[in-house]
């Protein structure tokens, strides 16, 4: 088998032969179906394996159910934390997983969805069945019965308001998907906190404290180090005590959330091999319990929580120039945007200035055009979203003045933010070779800028800034052309690889300019 994103037929030895063995590095992606039991586990499940005659095999485990098969109360394969082989994919498919990950179809529909990609709701249906092996609507029940089932294990939240929370339009249809799913009541399944559990009152702002799971190992310290280098005054808050807090844009407002990285480093340091998983701690305040499921994808894309750390090993730890940095740092991620728009934005601001200088720049965007603040308690310290439509509205002379820029990096601010608000897509589920075109188009933004933004924004981990200073120097400062060379058989991962190269000048950064 091949670390790409599956697709059916999946090769019936291979797997097998991976599930035998149990390797916990194949968890997620395939997932075995027994037919003489009707459940479906994970490869390193630790039941005794079925005979080959009672084995099916799947790439998703919404097309397991969508096959009659329930999750394995053993193994949990719900648990898995998701993958990001779709991530490499830049076709219908790929973007449509993409999309429905980030909770399109909760928010637009199926219909919605098939209207944003392009195609047929038809068309949409049959290419995912071939080749995710569900449609768009299973594979968006499946989402929501696995972010419930997890509030249930995690949290103390009455079962009504888990179902909301997960995305369900009903506390009926929330039991009838998890019957579906795992074979019982919702009623019926354990809960660490007890039956006794009770929620936020009415006039409380709900508050969740959850682990988020990743694959190990994960090189926190890094992924910090990233985060305080690139904080926005006034959207990111670092703590004292080494934690750091984050401003999110959700439906209903501002959300925060608080990463206990002490804890973090301390669950990291006990699980360091290869397809074991862990729980990552954060803490979300939300404006309601239905942003949770909007704010825990916003937090994954942040801490990239479904990155395949053995997999980007294997693809990048055969070149000499990098099998020392994957040695050293097996378990980096690459984090992406909160928001694509204050990203792109943030991005061009950062062009030919230091970190520090982008970091202040960023901060008065962020003062200047932070929509009116709907958010939680603890949010008033943050600054709302950017407010993308007044950026455009301005003129290049009173952004140059109100943000202290000069005029054509004024001017190139404005035209991006008249294209995004004229409908230039730059989200995960983005078609990315259209987004690069029509972003190169803009004056004032080159590949550099477009590379950075196709990284962070769109979330593209073969992007590759060959023209990034701090990249150059650490391959012995070639030529953007050869930059490109060396990197030729870094793909599909470029864009960790440049995660490698950055990481020190990054820890540095952290260091020097805490934020």
């Amino acid at each position: 088998m091949t670390p790409t994103a599956p697709a059916l037929p999946l090769d019936f030895d291979a797997c097998y032969r991976a599930a035998s063995g149990r390797d916990g590095r194949w968890d997620g992606r395939f997932y075995l179906g027994v037919t003489s039991t009707g459940i479906y586990c994970r490869p390193s499940c630790p039941a005794r394996k079925p005979l080959p005659e009672n084995c099916r095999f799947f790439p998703s485990a919404a097309a397991c159910v969508a096959s009659g098969f329930r999750a394995c109360k053993r193994c949990r394969p719900e648990a898995v934390p998701g993958t990001r082989d779709w991530d490499a994919r830049g076709d219908l498919v790929g973007r449509a997983v993409r999309r429905i990950r980030d909770g399109a179809v909760d928010a637009v529909g199926v219909a919605g969805l098939a209207r944003e990609l392009a195609v047929s709701e038809r068309h949409l249906r049959r290419m995912l069945i071939e080749e995710v092996g569900a449609g768009p609507l299973q594979l968006a029940l499946t989402r929501r019965a696995h972010a419930a089932r997890a509030l249930i294990d995690e949290t103390d939240l009455p079962l009504a308001d888990i179902a909301f929370a997960a995305g369900f339009g009903s506390v009926r249809q929330f039991g009838e998907v998890m019957r579906e799913h795992f074979g019982v009541a919702p009623s019926q399944l354990a809960r660490r906190h007890g039956e006794a559990a009770s929620g936020p009152s009415s006039d409380e702002r709900p508050m969740l404290a959850l682990r988020l799971r990743t694959r190990a190992p994960y090189d926190a310290a890094a992924l910090r180090a990233s985060l305080v280098a690139h904080a926005i005054p006034g959207r990111d808050v670092i703590g004292g005590d080494g934690s750091t807090e984050h401003a999110l844009d959700a439906p209903g407002g501002t959300a925060v959330a608080r990463v206990h990285w002490a804890e973090v480093s301390a669950t990291a340091g006990l699980a360091t091999a290869f397809g074991t998983t862990i729980g990552i701690p954060v803490t979300l305040e939300l404006p309601r319990l239905a942003d949770a499921m909007p704010a825990i994808a916003v937090v994954r894309r942040m801490l990239d929580l479904d990155a395949d750390p053995a997999q980007i090993a294997e693809a990048l730890g055969a070149d000499p120039r990098l099998a020392p940095l994957v040695a050293a740092r097996p378990g980096l991620r690459m984090p992406a945007a909160r928001s694509a728009h204050e990203t792109a934005l943030g991005t061009v601001l950062g062009q030919q200035v230091s970190l520090a200088a982008a970091r202040t720049l960023q901060g008065r965007l962020a003062a200047r055009f932070a929509q009116p603040f709907t958010g939680v308690a603890a949010a008033a310290k943050f600054h709302g979203g950017l407010d993308v439509a007044a950026i455009a509205r301005e003129s290049a002379d009173a952004l140059r003045e109100a943000l202290g820029l000069t005029r054509s990096r004024a001017e190139t601010l404005r035209s991006l933010a008249v294209a995004l608000t004229g409908g230039l897509d730059i989200s995960a589920g983005a078609d990315r070779e259209r987004a690069r075109r029509e972003l190169a188009t803009l004056r004032g933004i080159g590949p550099w800028t477009v590379e950075m933004i196709a990284m962070r924004a769109l979330g593209d981990p073969d992007a590759y800034p060959a023209g990034d200073l701090i990249l150059r120097r650490a391959l012995g400062d070639p030529a953007p052309r050869d930059a490109v060379r060396i990197a030729a058989d870094w793909r599909p991962y470029r864009g960790y690889a440049t995660q490698h190269l950055w990481a020190d000048f990054l820890e540095t950064s952290a260091r020097k300019d805490p934020a």
